[in-house]
């Protein structure tokens, strides 16, 4: 069997690729909020894990009341949203979801 293995050049370095992805991320952020909806960073800090070494953690609320159908707004209340803690170690991204809403609770974890 024959692999071949194709190379491409960045122009960048890792930490300036790491920067740029932070900086994506806020910014986006900033675009998908509102005065009511959108995005609300809680906390955004360094974080040192013994597994995998410095990184960024960072807690969103994301606010959905507006984004929902109309049919869903009859049952979840004005205000909804989802909480994100999002733990990342580039290259590795940690991330949870929570939702509490009326006495229910779902929990999502993603391992990238």
């Amino acid at each position: 069997m024959l692999v071949k293995e194709y190379r491409i050049c960045m122009p960048l370095t890792v930490e300036e690729y790491r920067i740029g992805q932070l900086y994506t991320i806020s910014k986006h952020s900033h675009q998908e909020s509102d005065t009511e909806e959108g995005i609300e960073v809680v906390r955004n800090e360094s974080h040192y894990d013994p597994v995998h070494g410095q990184g960024q953690l960072t807690e969103k609320r994301i606010h959905l009341s507006s984004k929902l159908p109309s049919w869903a707004r009859a049952f979840v209340p004005r205000i909804f949203y989802i909480t994100e803690k999002a733990w990342n170690y580039y290259p590795y991204t940690l991330t949870a979801w929570s939702a509490i809403q009326n006495f229910v609770v779902c929990y999502g974890y993603v391992i990238f």
